[in-house]
């Protein structure tokens, strides 16, 4: 929104549809998840903030066409992997590939919320005021486990995150690994990864979706699945998901 009224240089009750207009039009050319995150901040703002749904109400979503996922092989995982420049690099990508946690929930864990022995991570008041988000428990392989330990001895600072770095660094190291593989991946690649795998090797969606801290949307899996982190750990260990790496 910030965005939005410097380019108009108005103020927000002055704003027209005029002035929506000209800037949505500079998002045409994107992807239309971004045009419609645009809008959707837009409407908000002016309908149900300044109770101005007429500025808003003749804009309309675009249509999004369903693209099946095409997700990298474990080869191009391994690949990838080789080619990241140190060890916390690499810790990050197993916990991503393992864990389907996001981007930002993995770095933005305290070391108390992870249990390295039993291989489970429990982030605290993760979501709870979101309707389709929510986190129990996620739960990593034992790859990961293995170069989390090694991470942590190497550790040389106090802060109480896990990863003490930020968003841009976790992009720019992916970015070059990137460069060098040829291949796109990404942290959400990643959890994309985790949750095509899990399928193949037969774990039902809704623990899937449990794993991934997705909220359950079916009667089963709201009112008669057991989500307790031993059941979980269970169904995980069972499905045995490995990447490969040394």
């Amino acid at each position: 929104m910030k965005r939005f009224l410097e380019s108009t240089d108005k103020r927000p009750t002055q704003a027209t549809q005029e002035n929506i207009r000209a800037y949505l039009a500079q998002f045409k050319t994107k992807s239309p998840n971004t045009y419609a995150n645009v809008l959707k901040s837009l409407k908000v703002f002016f309908r149900d903030f300044l109770k101005r749904p007429d500025v808003v109400e003749s804009f309309k979503f675009p249509r999004r066409i369903y693209a099946p996922k095409t997700v990298p092989s474990k080869e191009d995982l391994q690949r990838f992997f080789k080619e990241l420049d140190n060890l916390r690099d690499q810790t990050a990508f197993l916990l991503y590939a393992t864990s389907g946690l996001r981007r930002n929930e993995l770095l933005t864990l305290a070391l108390d919320e992870v249990d390295v022995d039993n291989r489970i991570i429990s982030p605290r008041n993760a979501h709870q005021s979101s309707t389709t988000k929510n986190t129990w428990v996620n739960i990593f392989n034992f790859e990961a486990q293995t170069y989390l330990k090694r991470y942590l001895l190497s550790r040389e600072t106090g802060d109480s995150r896990l990863f003490p770095v930020t968003e841009v660094t976790i992009r720019r190291a992916f970015r070059r690994a990137n460069e060098k593989t040829g291949l796109q991946i990404t942290p959400q690649v990643l959890r994309d990864w985790f949750c095509c795998q899990l399928g193949e090797l037969g774990v039902p969606d809704r623990y899937v979706d449990a794993f991934c801290g997705r909220t359950p949307k079916s009667v089963l899996a709201k009112h008669y699945t057991d989500y307790l982190p031993e059941k979980l750990k269970r169904i995980y260990d069972k499905a045995n998901l490995t990447i490969g790496v040394n």
